[in-house]
């Protein structure tokens, strides 16, 4: 289901809850009317109640947020008593009257047989009790039941059906909105894992290679290199966040090209020009690795006598912009987006294509990749990222050591290793 489609399922249970609140407001009476009249006060109500019932909503259907979402959503109707079940079990009953569960419970699987709402009458042997009469409205989720809404009361009332059946379209609309989260978030976990598989052997076994080559001649540059290595492998690995900070993913990057440097020596010249404030912006999780080794691809390992590649991050106010460039050999642009839509087979920019589509699932369309190339002219990436936004934050470092040292830097010799 798609956004206007959710806003438009989402809609009737405030013209539901607004007829609940008209009811409320005439039996509240002058306390409606000192409020600014018994509209506007139902009107209040019910967008109160519906903003408080939904985060637990989204979390999906359990018995914890059963238990919020019932005590939240049961003064909507002003009724005795709310139950949410999932499919025929008891998940959370808020108000009086749950030792006619079994009676709601019996109405419920009747529902779960035809998918549709029920009401159902409520005999009790005590003069007290407030609860005589129920509906039962389906909760769904792609078509399938997941359970049911049950609003129990003292009398019959169509009405009070109606505005059953609406807050359950109301509460199934946020639970397909928590069943496209945890797709949204599936989908991130499953390209990351993508990513990580495409860490190409090739690389592994050349790092290895290089490492090799300075045992004997350099003991102590071997060792460094190898740690390195371990840092490199253990971040790229790790098992926890989908957002990191901009220095984590930056010593990453840091990382990856000390051991290609192994292997180059002189021949790559690498420029950083890093503002010290971007460093803490939470960027996603191996979100600029792909582009430097792509960089790398491009710049030497395609027959370059010698290649550059700069890497810059820049404060813009309410985002942070990051290129990364090199002077390679570049593609035809059309090549480049046969390449982001999937369309120059499955090994072909693995990497650009999964960061790309993690940016625009993550920040929106107008978040890519932008890329300029050329046969000959290099390639250039930018990336925006804005510096806040609801739902994102970055796990605890993968690395304890931290990106340091000037904002500007020109590649060099590695830095000693803290020992």
């Amino acid at each position: 289901m798609n956004g206007p489609a959710l806003l438009a399922a989402a809609a009737p249970v405030f013209a539901a809850g607004l007829a609940a609140g008209h009811l409320l407001a005439r039996r509240g009476g002058r306390d409606g009317t000192r409020r600014g009249g018994p509209v506007e006060s139902a009107t209040f109500r019910t967008l109160h109640t519906a903003s408080a019932a939904a985060p637990p909503l989204r979390a999906g259907l359990t018995q914890d947020t059963a238990r919020k979402a019932v005590r939240r959503l049961r003064p909507l109707f002003g009724t005795a008593a709310l139950a949410l079940t999932a499919e025929d079990r008891l998940l959370a009953w808020d108000g009086p009257g749950r030792h006619h569960a079994d009676t709601a419970l019996g109405s419920v699987r009747r529902l779960l047989e035809s998918g549709r709402t029920q009401t159902f009458a409520v005999r009790c042997p005590d003069p007290d009790c407030s609860v005589r009469r129920g509906a039962a409205a389906p909760l769904t989720v792609d078509g399938r039941v997941l359970g049911a809404l049950v609003v129990l009361g003292a009398g019959e009332s169509a009405s009070a059906a109606r505005a059953t059946e609406e807050v359950a379209r109301w509460v199934s609309v946020q639970l397909e909105l928590a069943e496209l989260d945890r797709t949204r978030t599936g989908l991130i976990e499953a390209e990351i894992r993508a990513l990580r598989a495409q860490i190409s052997p090739h690389f592994v076994y050349n790092s290895l290679a290089a490492i090799a080559s300075f045992v004997r001649t350099d003991p102590e540059r071997a060792r460094d290199l190898l740690l390195e290595f371990a840092d490199f492998t253990r971040y790229s690995f790790r098992r926890h966040g989908d957002f990191t900070t901009l220095a984590e993913e930056l010593r990453c990057v840091e990382q990856f090209l000390e051991l290609v440097r192994a292997r180059f020596g002189q021949r790559l010249r690498v420029t950083l020009q890093i503002a010290p404030e971007v460093l803490p912006v939470a960027v996603p999780f191996l979100c600029l690795q792909p582009l430097v080794e792509n960089a790398v691809k491009h710049g030497l390992e395609e027959g370059v006598a010698r290649g550059r590649i700069g890497i810059t991050a820049q404060d813009e106010g309410a985002t942070a912009r990051i290129v990364v460039e090199d002077d390679g050999v570049g593609m035809e642009p059309d090549r480049l987006r046969r390449i982001l839509r999937g369309e120059d087979g499955p090994a072909a920019g693995v990497g650009l294509r999964n960061v790309d589509e993690r940016l625009r699932q993550v920040y929106g369309d107008d978040h890519g990749l932008v890329i300029e190339t050329g046969v000959g002219a290099g390639t250039r990436v930018t990336i925006r990222i804005p510096k806040y936004r609801p739902g994102v934050h970055s796990a605890p470092p993968g690395s304890p050591r931290p990106v340091t040292g000037p904002a500007s830097a020109a590649a060099g010799p590695p830095s000693p290793r803290r020992r």
